[in-house]
């Protein structure tokens, strides 16, 4: 009886994530409420409420769960510029948007969740990137990182996918650009 009730509990807990990243995705935070959440999932407001706290929660475990980032830099080896070229490269040449990054469009304007942003930015991008380079300077050019990194999601979400650049010509590009800003 125990692990029927488990294994109810993740499916249950499995549904309203899978609930909440489609929806927040669509509709951004501001326009999803948990009363749509549960709907969706086909769950008990209650127990959204007991599994993640508040909406605010459940988004900032959304976007934990979403996102390659941290991969990036533990396949990156011995070539951390390139391996950041091709996730960039990536991202900008996909025919279609990442469920991460239409919800950070969607959600950026709310005001609820800016903090939730930052930090995962931060844990997520900045400070890895800051840990794996030397010199005093590192957190700026971490920063400069970044910044490329988050600015392709905004260029490839007001252009659409760069379908007539080669990806190899970009990853080539992007590796020189990540190389004079990271070394």
């Amino acid at each position: 009886m125990e692990e029927v009730r488990l294994r109810d509990r993740h499916a249950t807990r499995q549904r309203i994530m899978a609930a909440a990243r489609d929806l927040f995705a669509e509709h951004g935070y501001d326009q999803v409420t948990m009363r749509i959440i549960a709907a969706r999932a086909e769950a008990n407001l209650s127990l959204i409420n007991r599994y993640f706290g508040s909406k605010r929660e459940l988004f900032a475990e959304v976007i934990a769960q979403q996102g390659r980032f941290p991969g990036v830099l533990d396949e990156a080896g011995g070539d951390l510029p390139r391996a950041l070229a091709e996730y960039v490269a990536d991202r900008l040449t996909s025919p279609g948007d990442s469920v991460l990054v239409a919800t950070l469009a969607r959600s950026a304007p709310s005001a609820e969740i800016q903090e939730i942003l930052r930090e995962r930015i931060r844990t997520a991008i900045l400070e890895p990137l800051r840990e794996r380079l030397p010199g005093d300077d590192a957190e700026l050019r971490a920063a400069l990182a970044t910044a490329l990194i988050m600015g392709s999601a905004q260029l490839r979400r007001v252009f659409g996918p760069a379908g007539e650049w080669r990806r190899e010509a970009v990853v080539e590009r992007l590796t020189q650009v990540f190389r004079a800003c990271l070394c």
